[in-house]
């Protein structure tokens, strides 16, 4: 079973390694597929669970659409810019 939750802030691969790494490593998710261009994260796991996998995104920097504004948001944004960073350098060890 799996669901989609859509998400602002994903802005790179680092950003999708990330996620991928974190809702997996969280056993949140079996699989993880992140579309970067329509803000998508399509999560392979018990829909039961979605709401801790939303939270887990949040907490990354990566709000669902529609929840979070104003201050909220721009703390959100400079969450997901360290996040994609830490992603960039995960991801270069040759994958």
């Amino acid at each position: 079973m799996g669901y989609i939750i859509a998400v602002e802030n994903i802005k790179c691969g680092g950003c999708a390694n990330s996620i991928r790494s974190r809702l997996i490593g969280d056993q949140l998710a079996v699989g993880v597929d992140v579309d970067i261009e329509q803000g998508q994260v399509h999560i392979d796991g018990d829909p039961d669970r979605r709401e801790q996998a939303v939270s887990a995104l949040a907490r990354m920097g990566y709000p669902e659409v529609g929840s979070v504004e104003g201050i909220k948001a721009a703390a959100a944004k400079a969450k997901s810019f360290v996040s994609c960073a830490i992603g960039r350098i995960d991801g270069a060890g040759g994958d």
